[in-house]
């Protein structure tokens, strides 16, 4: 079918000074350096097949597609932060910092960046999913016996201290203008689904929400972790009962949040069904901001260029290792 009737779904995020956006075969970043130059991060996509296997089946894709996603992303958060912090550093220090990295003692070299970025999404799960629940139990305890109420009134600390944190956040300069490339990076993908040019002002026009965003997924994950861990078959009788039931079910509440987001996706152009999207799109006031032209045209130049590079790979039909080691500039990644 034509493209324009059919249009792939990509994905992206915001990065310091950049964005990045995920593609059939390739991740492309591209950063605005402080010089006005906009550079390229370009990374192979490479899963394995028993990878590919468990995106297919439901409820574990969500897991999946999380953890990988936190993963990967991690690299190119860590490109645009290094990019950041280079063009604020003196030569001499630059070049000291280089030979350090070169003899093998970085700290990204040691742990390695996917690790660390999985181990960030893991431990911000489980602090946002277990001190919400004790706060409740500390507080409210003794106030009523109705274990639903109790986990409906988690569910509300939650939220709670979830909007409190993104707010505070979003306060200082750096997350402000991340939050304006999240933006950035909604908008080029709007105006692709709705088949327009990717010009600055033609991209300025959409809405910088989207009811495929990981935001709308994290207050899924509160709404159907209430649902979940209410059911009468996981009650608690004590306060390490709960946690440990928390953690548990916590795939679960991943994997049903994400079916969920997929569904709420699907059916966004329906009336009376597009609503369920709603608290996602209404997280997104505090996680996206309106991005400048600039910050728009760097969005744009990543789309397009993982376009590019998507496009060129499937011409030439060779497979993505032997294709990405050919056309992929490995000064850039």
């Amino acid at each position: 079918m034509p493209e324009q009737s059919t249009p792939t779904i990509y994905g992206g995020q915001a990065v310091m000074e950049g964005v990045m956006f995920g593609g059939k075969h390739v991740n492309v970043t591209a950063v605005r350096r402080k010089n006005g130059e906009i550079t390229f991060l370009e990374v192979p996509k490479s899963d394995k097949n028993w990878v590919k296997k468990l995106r297919k089946i439901p409820l574990v894709r969500g897991l999946v597609s999380i953890i990988d996603s936190s993963a990967k992303g991690s690299k190119h958060l860590n490109y645009s932060a290094e990019a950041l912090a280079d063009d604020e550093t003196e030569p001499e220090e630059r070049a000291k910092q280089k030979e350090k990295e070169e003899s093998g003692f970085s700290l990204s070299m040691i742990v390695g960046v996917a690790v660390v970025g999985v181990l960030s999404f893991v431990v911000g799960k489980l602090i946002f999913t277990l001190v919400p629940a004790l706060l409740e139990q500390f507080l409210f305890q003794h106030a009523f016996s109705n274990q639903t109420l109790h986990t409906l009134i988690e569910g509300v600390i939650k939220i709670i201290l979830l909007l409190t944190y993104l707010w505070i956040i979003s306060q200082t300069p750096m997350i402000k203008r991340l939050f304006q490339y999240h933006g950035a990076e909604h908008k080029v993908i709007s105006a692709y689904e709705a088949g327009e040019e990717l010009t600055p002002a033609n991209v300025q026009k959409y809405s910088r929400l989207h009811y495929r965003c990981g935001s709308s997924f994290i207050i899924l994950t509160v709404i159907v972790g209430v649902i979940i861990y209410s059911l009468p078959i996981f009650s608690w009788d004590n306060v390490w009962e709960r946690m440990y039931i928390r953690v548990l079910l916590l795939p679960v509440v991943i994997g049903v949040s994400f079916e969920l987001l997929r569904f709420t996706n699907s059916v966004r152009d329906i009336p009376v069904l597009r609503y369920l999207g709603y608290p996602g799109l209404w997280l997104q006031l505090l996680t996206t901001k309106e991005p400048s032209d600039d910050q728009v045209e760097v969005s744009i130049a990543s789309f397009n260029r993982m376009r590019e590079i998507d496009a060129g790979m499937e011409q030439t039909s060779a497979t993505e290792t032997t294709v990405g080691r050919s056309s992929l500039d490995p000064v850039k990644g």
